[in-house]
């Protein structure tokens, strides 16, 4: 076909008489390649495009149903869009959250459905896009929605109790054995084996200073060599020499520990009782990381030589690494700054494949907020929270939600997720017993809503609502055997696929 007009020319003048150019000899006996250039092209005429020349032109998509933050949306809903292209559509691709929903429509009217009871009660994206037939696609067409019902777990989900009778749990960490170490705010370390809370406790901690709501024992994390070592690591507000902050470190023996704990970093004496953080994780590096708040004073968040407000990084024996950020300026344990201008970091996680961090900074007055961890960043508070008032000085969050429904609602920055106190975080990991729409997904709860939502960092870092929790939750872990574990003030709860 690529010379289709030169075909005809032959077809049709060739009658008793072959050109030059169309194959064969000429009328004087001269073959093909004998004619010139100019008698070609006044037999054959002039030369068009190519008509199987690549067609890179992209279609067209306009997504007519649901509408762009329609809220409550309850019962089945239709998606519905139109396409065009200048060749023809071979298909419209759906998605919700960010996972295909159906096979492609390749007719129209274009259109997918879906009962909301299928997903949890809150915020979720619907996306299309269509594909012509030279299998050019168009750019994705964006709807946030919000479902209503009561629906706490998606469907080919279970939320069950694992265990209860706890007292003011704080956080938690599991032992490769899948024990379960569990940290009180009171001070006492609970563990639970084969799914039964021990009635002894690891440890109970003396001189804890509980004043407030906020002090206490605030963080627990195993060392990566436990099966080893045993060692077991403590954050807590005590009264030895005068109160403050503190790192511990228990040994295990067996299901206790085997004396009491040995004081490793201690924190600068406290003046008001807010804000104390206390998460503590291991890196893939070998290093302690601690999420440390600013003691409800704001401004030594900017000091880098103030540990308030801050992330620090140690090693396993709590002396400070010398490649820190900080290690060269500043001076004594404020060398173990390793970020700066958090209020209070209550929970952060560590990607267990790269060592990518995501810090849970809860905010005051309008934003919760997620910040990538990296070394040296300054993320801004008290000059800063949330989208709000950033500069090029301030490292922004990766996703930040509102404290309050916007007007109307889900058009703020964060969309639908709403709540005051961002507690929790997870990485889900690829080859997790999760289906796979999931896993690479970051998890993250609040603690005053009780929603856990997840961070599709696949999707632009889309945010879609997960399951709803009865108590408060304070922790998030992916357990050994691939549940989701969500620890709230009084119990574990575990949300599997069925």
């Amino acid at each position: 076909m690529a010379n289709w007009r030169s075909t005809i020319g032959c077809m049709v003048l060739g009658s008793g008489l072959l050109l030059g150019g169309c194959g064969g000899g000429g009328g004087d006996g001269t073959t093909a390649g004998d004619a010139t250039t100019g008698e070609r092209a006044a037999a054959v005429g002039a030369q068009v495009p190519d008509a199987t020349a690549a067609d890179t032109q992209l279609p067209t998509l306009v997504l007519n149903t649901p509408a762009d933050l329609a809220a409550n949306l309850t019962g089945r809903i239709d998606i519905t869009a139109d396409a065009s292209d200048n060749v023809g559509i071979a298909g419209v691709e759906f998605q919700v959250d960010g996972a295909l929903w159906g096979d492609d429509d390749t007719n129209p009217p274009y259109m997918t459905s879906i009962t909301t009871t299928r997903l949890t009660t809150g915020q979720h994206v619907i996306r299309a896009r269509a594909r012509d037939t030279s299998n050019n696609r168009s750019a994705w067409v964006t709807r946030v929605v919000q479902f209503g019902n009561d629906v706490q777990v998606p469907e080919g989900f279970t939320k069950t109790a694992l265990v209860g009778g706890l007292t003011g749990a704080t956080s938690f960490a599991q032992a490769p054995d899948g024990r379960i170490f569990v940290a009180q705010q009171t001070g006492e370390v609970r563990v639970i084996k084969n799914g039964v809370l021990l009635p002894t406790p690891f440890a109970t901690l003396a001189n804890v200073n509980t004043e407030g709501s906020e002090r206490g024992l605030g963080g627990i994390v195993l060392h990566p060599d436990f099966a080893t070592n045993g060692w077991v690591y403590v954050y807590y507000t005590t009264n030895d020499g005068g109160t403050h902050n503190r790192i511990s470190r228990f040994t295990a023996n067996g299901d206790v520990a085997a004396g009491p704990p040995t004081a490793l970093f201690g924190l600068p004496t406290l003046t008001t009782t807010m804000h104390n953080g206390g998460a503590m994780h291991f890196g893939i590096d070998g290093k302690l990381y601690v999420g440390v708040g600013d003691g409800g004073l704001g401004a030594p968040a900017q000091d880098r030589t103030s540990l308030f407000g801050k992330m620090l990084r140690l090693n396993d024996d709590a002396t400070i690494p010398t490649d820190n950020p900080y290690y060269g300026t500043n001076t004594g344990n404020a060398r173990a700054v390793w970020a700066i201008g958090l209020r209070n970091p209550f929970t952060f996680a560590i990607r267990p494949s790269d060592g990518r961090i995501h810090i849970n900074d809860v905010g005051q007055n309008t934003w919760e907020e997620i910040d990538v961890g990296i070394a040296g960043a300054n993320y801004g508070w008290p000059n800063s929270e949330g989208p709000d008032n950033l500069t090029a000085a301030f490292t922004a969050p990766l996703f930040t939600y509102r404290h309050t429904a916007a007007t109307p609602p889900g058009s703020a920055i964060g969309g639908f997720i709403i709540g005051r106190c961002i507690a929790g975080g997870a990485f889900y990991p690829v080859g997790g017993s999760f289906p796979a729409r999931f896993q690479g997904n970051y998890f993250f709860a609040d603690f005053t809503t009780h929603e856990i939502s997840r961070v599709d960092l696949s999707n632009g870092n889309a945010v879609y609502s997960f399951a709803k929790t009865v108590g408060e939750p304070v922790d998030l872990r992916v357990a050994t055997d691939g549940a989701l574990l969500v620890l709230t003030r009084n119990n574990i709860v575990r949300i599997a696929p069925t």
